[in-house]
């Protein structure tokens, strides 16, 4: 997987690459612990993202944790037909704001 950060004041955006699985997911995790300091909003943008397993479902959650903890807002964007398939089966829909 790539992950490329792009940073805007106190807003991150992650834009993700190839595949979120078990053994991408600590990169991912890592990437946003660095990431969280001082951040306000964190966008993770799934355009190239191929696929999401539990173990990236398990980083994302996380991530959403931490960064309502702060005060601020985690959204994810571009997500395909089929990662947004898994965000129905897991009730993630509920949890996690994702946009178009």
């Amino acid at each position: 997987m790539n992950i490329e950060k792009k940073q805007n004041g106190t807003e991150i955006t992650l834009l993700l690459a190839g595949r979120l699985d078990t053994t991408t997911a600590p990169q991912l995790e890592m990437t946003i612990q660095e990431s969280l300091e001082g951040t306000e909003r964190l966008i993770l943008d799934f355009k190239d993202l191929e696929y999401l397993s539990s173990a990236g479902l398990r980083v994302l959650l996380s991530a959403h944790k931490a960064i309502m903890k702060q005060g601020g807002d985690m959204r994810i964007r571009h997500v395909n037909e089929v990662i947004h398939d898994v965000f129905e089966i897991t009730g993630f829909m509920d949890v996690l704001h994702i946009e178009s």
